[in-house]
């Protein structure tokens, strides 16, 4: 007897070494306990980087399986809603500053503030502060920041070299970015030097902030649509188009979007957001001819920033298990993983270096200078609401069918309606 309980003694300890060794950083799955949560999003471009981070996660997490879906960004809202409305969301989810006011305010995302607060390993410092506030609605946090983007000036380097002009850069200002434009477009060739295309983002938000305007207060109570500053910038983008004609009409850009413009050589600059440079790079036109700058300033330098949340549904069957899924996607590690990927510019501060050198097309670097000047993108809860009449009003404003002045001032009232609800 008690030479068996020696061996039994010794199989014991070697069993507990092999499960314990390398300080237990490893989940152990209970047999057969194997738990699948579903991770949505919609850009395909970076599916491969978020495989990549789910790999690594399930690897330290042996117990958990995540399950990716792709859709396209059209195809991902109407699905998302659709879950939401049959409480069926996927336990964890991309989320945007132009939708997460209306998926926090009908308690379909789980509030998660709280828990990155009292998280040893998690601190919200560690990202930008712009990005946070996008998430927090009311005190209360609902996302950890999965990465920010930026707007950039992208220029085609041979129609700078044919001119003999030299590349953009950080001395542009309105000006020069101007006379430039002007000497780069040849109208009886269908050829431009900017595209001044009705986008908020993407084109006259950038415009306004650095001529000191504002769309939207930071208490977010009032429109700045009718500040001098910001008629003024919204003139100046206008008269690219109608006066100055360095710009394609807005018609134009509606039967030829502004990428293709560029990609045929029919257009010397235009704004590009990091988010698309992966297309850039797999076209061999652009991947040839383009690169980029930070965008021209005026009173101040601005460009719109911008960043995607990881959340998870408030009707999760596996909250524990999201939160841990969540809770690694934003740790340092797997900001790297993303980095590397070039999926996109990590929030993770001091982890963009390995996006940044990813990159050996463009000078992509100039997206990450300019988070230091950003301005987090305008949003407020009733957001969907003034933006679509805002959308609809500049489209009118920059086709010349409305007065500027009339137009942003009408842009103003509507907006100043729909946030005095919101009190």
């Amino acid at each position: 007897m008690k030479k068996k309980l020696g061996i039994f003694l010794i199989l014991f300890v070697a069993l507990s070494v092999t499960v314990f060794a390398g300080g237990q950083k490893e989940a152990v799955p209970v047999e057969g306990k194997v738990t699948t949560i579903s991770y949505a999003l919609w850009d395909r471009g970076q599916a491969p980087g978020m495989q990549a981070m789910i790999d690594r996660f399930e690897e330290l997490n042996p117990a958990i399986k995540v399950s990716l879906e792709v859709s396209n960004w059209g195809e991902y809202w109407t699905k998302l809603e659709a879950a939401a409305t049959g409480a069926a969301m996927p336990d964890v989810s991309w989320m945007h500053a132009s939708r997460i006011r209306k998926y926090a305010a009908n308690n379909k995302l789980l509030p998660i503030g709280d828990r990155v607060k009292a998280d040893p390993d998690l601190d919200y410092s560690n990202y930008p502060e712009g990005v946070v506030k996008i998430y927090e609605i009311d005190e209360v946090n609902y996302a950890i920041p999965k990465d920010f983007d930026t707007i950039g000036l992208c220029y085609n380097k041979e129609m700078f070299d044919a001119a003999g002009i030299s590349y953009p850069d950080e001395t542009w200002d309105w000006d020069r970015f101007l006379q430039v434009s002007g000497q780069l477009t040849d109208e009886s060739k269908g050829v431009y030097g900017f595209t001044a295309q009705v986008a908020d983002q993407l084109g006259y938000y950038n415009f306004i902030y650095q001529n000191g305007g504002y769309v939207i207060n930071a208490d977010k109570t009032k429109s700045g649509f009718d500040l001098p500053e910001t008629i003024e910038a919204v003139q100046f983008y206008y008269d690219m188009i109608h006066k100055h004609h360095v710009s394609p009409t807005v018609e134009e850009m509606a039967d030829t979007s502004p990428g293709v413009m560029f990609a045929s050589g029919k257009v010397a600059m235009y704004p590009v957001g990091s988010w698309l440079l992966t297309g850039l790079a797999k076209n061999e036109e652009t991947k040839r001819m383009a690169d980029m700058a930070v965008l021209p300033k005026r009173a101040r330098r601005a460009t719109i920033y911008n960043g995607l949340g990881n959340c998870i549904a408030a009707d999760t069957k596996h909250p524990e298990e999201a939160w841990e899924f969540v809770k690694f996607l934003g740790t340092k590690e797997a900001n790297i993983i993303q980095a590397k990927s070039g999926a996109a510019i990590p929030a993770f501060k001091g982890t963009q270096q390995p996006w940044i050198d990813g990159w050996k097309e463009f000078n992509v670097k100039v997206f990450v200078d300019m988070i230091d000047y950003g301005v987090p993108y305008p949003t407020s809860k009733t957001a969907p609401k003034w933006g679509s009449f805002q959308k609809e009003m500049m489209m009118q404003i920059l086709s010349g069918r409305v007065e500027v002045e009339d137009g942003c001032k009408k842009i103003a009232i509507e907006m100043n309606k729909l946030l005095a609800t919101e009190k």
